[in-house]
């Protein structure tokens, strides 16, 4: 579900605005409660969509059923409390009473809850800290707490403001914000961008400028993407090197997005394919659907306050590598890609990209990819994290696919690791297998043992020594 189908089924007039919402089904950015909900059941779910993209939540509706919430004031009243009363530091909320008609027929109201991505961690007074992942309000560990705090200080970067005027028509992108307003349905753009949490106090913030600014780098100079084409399989070094093109693109996220899709159609790695005409022609070696993905996680969930690095896109006759400042989202494990659930280090530039249908959710995302590249016949995508970016890999190379199928998955990124560097340390495959030293020596013991990787080195104490595919 898109956002944009929340806000309108909101618009919808009194007598059929409990049918919208009713219909919808619940997600990210929303959720349906009872009239009845307790104050502490609804400071649950406020506190799990503060600490993740914000959203709305509409009481009054269940089972299907709009109940309306005019019954009883007086509780009505304590919900509207629950952000100051039951959740610490109190959230960011606007809730606002909505016409209705029940279905019993009463003209009653709704109580709609909007909540703005919070810029710190929120607890219940309960001291339980809740993440809304899909459609789930999740209980979060002291480990998966940890780590969220750690994100959500990098996530506060982007509310910090900006220098840059709302009425600045030189600076600020006046007819792409009253485009952005059009399409969600608002009347009004910089109230829309103060509703998003883009522009505070007439100014735009970060998220603000990277989404609507005419030049972002002016304040942000690592905010632009660097997408280089090599004529082969490695990079080269020195008088080696074999770039063939190198660009790069600036400017508001959708402008940008646009112009980085369009040159990598021009420049993706492609093969001979038999085509639907009969005849053999090249054709894309790496699905679209994946790569895209790949590009817009990138540059909408890379850390902005690691400004020390840009985004690289290194497009390869074999492989396509995409690199983005920041690691890997901490409630998140690089081994277990599948495994990753949405996750948004910039929340407001995150919504207002679903708005504008660029790319799936995170986890959604990365799953699409997995099943693009094995629909294709190709190495599953390639995740590896160093200390401050993410890199993806995907490859074009469907040498050996079928026995790869059948190989564990710390084996399939072994091998997928050896095909993408040609050859690897011990210490480097320990990394890329997440586990103990004795442990990854072991396993590659095995390994080549199947016949699956090579070793290469004079004496188990040789420094030099590498691990590679065998012929």
């Amino acid at each position: 579900m898109e956002r944009l189908d929340v806000d309108r089924a909101l618009a919808a007039s009194p007598d059929d605005v409990g049918r919208a919402l009713s219909a919808l089904p619940e997600d990210q950015w929303f959720e349906r409660k009872s009239a009845r909900t307790s104050p502490a059941k609804l400071g649950q779910a406020i506190v799990a969509f503060a600490n993740a993209e914000g959203g709305t939540i509409v009481i009054g509706i269940h089972d299907g059923r709009v109940e309306g919430t005019d019954a009883d004031p007086r509780h009505r009243n304590e919900l509207q409390q629950v952000h100051v009363q039951h959740v610490q530091p109190p959230a960011r909320v606007h809730t606002r009473l909505l016409p209705c008609r029940a279905d019993d027929g009463r003209d009653d109201h709704l109580l709609v809850v909007d909540v703005n991505p919070g810029d710190e961690v929120h607890a219940t007074t309960r001291d339980d800290v809740y993440l809304r992942l899909g459609d789930e309000t999740r209980r979060l560990t002291y480990v998966q707490r940890r780590e969220l705090f750690f994100d959500r200080r990098q996530a506060g970067f982007e509310s910090e403001l900006t220098s840059t005027a709302l009425d600045d028509a030189g600076a600020v992108d006046h007819h792409a914000a009253e485009g952005y307003a059009a399409h969600v349905g608002h009347p009004h753009w910089p109230g829309l961008l103060a509703a998003r949490g883009l522009a505070r106090e007439g100014r735009l913030t970060i998220a603000g400028l990277l989404l609507f600014g005419r030049h972002p780098g002016s304040d942000l100079p690592n905010a632009h993407v660097r997408l280089t084409r090599f004529a082969g399989r490695e990079r080269g070094a020195g008088a080696r090197q074999q770039v063939s093109s190198d660009r790069r693109f600036e400017g508001s996220l959708p402008q940008l997005l646009a112009e980085v899709f369009e040159h990598v159609r021009q420049v993706q790695p492609r093969r001979r394919a038999l085509g639907r005409g009969g005849r053999f022609e090249d054709v894309p070696a790496v699905p679209e659907d994946a790569w895209l993905e790949g590009v817009v996680n990138a540059v909408v969930h890379r850390s902005y306050s690691l400004q020390s690095d840009h985004v690289h896109i290194d497009v390869f006759d074999d492989r396509i590598e995409i690199e983005s400042p920041g690691r890997f989202p901490g409630l998140s494990d690089v081994r277990d890609p599948l495994s990753v659930h949405r996750f948004a280090r910039n929340p407001r530039i995150a919504r207002v990209c679903a708005d504008l249908d660029f790319g799936q959710e995170f986890g959604e995302g990365i799953r699409r990819m997995f099943d693009e590249m094995r629909l294709a016949g190709l190495q599953p995508p390639l995740y590896q994290q160093t200390e401050g970016s993410v890199r993806l890999t995907l490859s074009a190379d469907v040498g050996g696919r079928h026995t790869d199928e059948q190989l564990p998955e710390e084996t399939r990124l072994v091998v997928a690791a050896l095909r993408e560097a040609g050859r690897l340390g011990t210490r480097d495959l320990t990394e890329v297998m997440g586990c103990t030293r004795p442990t990854a020596i072991r396993k590659l013991a095995q390994m080549r043992e199947r016949g699956v990787v090579r070793w290469n080195g004079r004496s188990s104490r040789d420094p030099r020594a590498y691990w590679d595919l065998p012929g």
